[in-house]
């Protein structure tokens, strides 16, 4: 086994140890997106102009993705502690694999959202909404959605470790919020003003949540949106490319090097 594999190996049960130790905090980052979905899909969706069945099935493909969107905060949080809490000066004294650390907790994140998907899953299929695709297009979906998960946590990573203090990370976490609220996560894009809908569409967000809706079978894709939303697949595809090109290596050197 390589070095990176087999020091990467030992970062994802450090990190997976780490998560089993702070169960509140799983057991709110997997209950909020359930909360959502009935707070939106039963008291917003009332405001939309769909019927409420129809709303909670566009509703639960945005919910995967601002969900899976959320390993920004929780990869910035995570490295953040790291970083000002002496951790991470420690593990630069050990003969570790310097490109070990993060990618052991990007994986362990990985992990958890993993198996954190499938009670929003659940829920969904609870309040009506189902997978009118083929098994293999839902497959392809789920897959998507891990791949965007991961390389938003990667962001999430060198971002938490840029900050000065981890107060000022959390704050910075916290502004991530708005990202899904400008997106097509939760209503449609199309009856949006122009200059708002066109940064709603180039919102990668909103590229994954259309892929999600169309390889579900849930929504259609707009014929009349931006590239990502028009081609949300390769849209998608292309975005966590991109998130784990630059993000990725940047993660690697500025833990690598000391504060």
């Amino acid at each position: 086994m390589s070095t990176l594999a087999y020091d990467g190996t030992a970062m994802l049960g450090r990190q997976l140890k780490r998560i089993r130790n702070n169960p509140g905090l799983v057991v709110l980052t997997q209950t909020m997106p359930i909360t959502m979905l009935l707070f939106f899909g039963y008291v917003f969706g009332s405001a939309v102009a769909m019927p409420g069945e129809q709303y909670r099935s566009f509703l639960v493909p945005g919910l995967l993705a601002a969900t899976a969107a959320g390993g920004l905060t929780t990869g910035m949080l995570q490295a953040s502690q790291d970083a000002h809490r002496g951790v991470m000066d420690r593990l630069r004294t050990l003969p570790v694999s310097r490109a070990a650390v993060p990618l052991g907790q990007a994986m362990a994140d990985l992990v958890v959202s993993a198996a954190g998907t499938v009670p929003l899953l659940l829920v969904g299929l609870a309040v009506g909404w189902r997978i009118e695709g083929s098994a293999a297009q839902a497959a392809g979906a789920l897959a998507l959605l891990l791949l965007f998960r991961f390389a938003c946590t990667w962001a999430g990573i060198l971002l938490g470790m840029l900050p000065r203090n981890e107060e000022a990370a959390g704050q910075l976490a916290g502004t991530t919020f708005v990202l899904p609220l400008l997106s097509s996560a939760y209503i449609p894009a199309d009856g949006m003003p122009g200059w708002l809908r066109t940064l709603v569409e180039w919102n990668p967000i909103s590229a994954v949540t259309t892929a999600l809706r169309d390889l579900f079978g849930n929504a259609p894709v707009p014929r009349d949106a931006a590239w990502p939303v028009a081609h949300p697949v390769a849209g998608s595809l292309a975005w966590c490319l991109v998130l784990i090109v630059v993000f990725a290596p940047s993660a690697v050197r500025r833990y690598a090097r000391p504060r």
